[in-house]
């Protein structure tokens, strides 16, 4: 496989940061994912490196798209866990500021 250019590393880096952001993920996170210990980029850049020299540009796409996969398996096996604790509906707001004021006026 041929080198990554300056250029070409330059676009994977802002496109994996905007990639990142959109998710609601950051370096840290990727860096736990692609199995390294520094969420510094020049960290993720070496990893990214290592993915283009096994497999080129197809082989980093194949990596970074198991790893949105997983996240978003994640996020629905969460879903129905905070879904489960109901939010105060009016009637609870009305009776916990009859109870503040009844504490109070005492």
């Amino acid at each position: 496989m041929s080198k990554l250019s300056q250029q070409e590393e330059k676009e994977l880096i802002l496109f994996i940061k905007d990639w990142l952001k959109s998710h609601g993920f950051n370096q840290k996170d990727l860096a736990n994912e692609l199995k390294i210990k520094s969420s510094r980029t020049s960290e993720i850049v070496l990893k990214i490196k290592e993915l283009h020299k096994k497999g080129g540009i197809f082989n980093i796409a194949k990596n970074l798209i198991k790893i949105e996969q997983n996240w978003l398996n994640n996020i629905k096996n969460d879903y129905p866990e905070t879904k489960q604790t109901p939010p105060y509906n009016q009637l609870d707001l009305d009776s916990l500021v009859n109870q503040i004021n009844q504490d109070t006026s005492e």
